[in-house]
């Protein structure tokens, strides 16, 4: 599956996501762009999920419509230490979500 982690989390997040094509806002020089345009660019380019945790989003984006699934991970710092645990967690909510829906992985 193609994943695109958002500026909101560390670069080094998508390293820990194996077994599926992961990219990074950063990587794709997509930083900077607003929620409605980052997403439509990623399903652009073939993004089936998107991996945030800007907790506005959900309340911003209609997702059905843009055709993307997003995995919003809170109530954790944006450290790889308090990240590293939630990955099995965000493993599993990719591995079920669908397209045009959001599922939340709480730390």
């Amino acid at each position: 599956m193609r994943l695109l982690v958002d500026e909101s989390l560390p670069v080094a997040f998508a390293a820990e996501l194996r077994g599926h094509d992961v990219t990074t806002v950063r990587a794709q020089d997509w930083l900077g762009l607003r929620n409605g345009v980052l997403l439509r660019a990623a399903v652009d380019a073939g993004i089936e999920v998107f991996i945030t945790a800007d907790k506005a989003l959900r309340h911003q984006q209609n997702l059905a419509d843009i055709g993307i699934a997003v995995v919003l991970i809170t109530r954790v710092r944006n450290r790889m230490s308090d990240l590293r645990p939630l990955v099995p967690h965000v493993l599993a909510a990719i591995s079920r979500i669908e397209r045009g829906r959001l599922l939340i992985v709480e730390g």
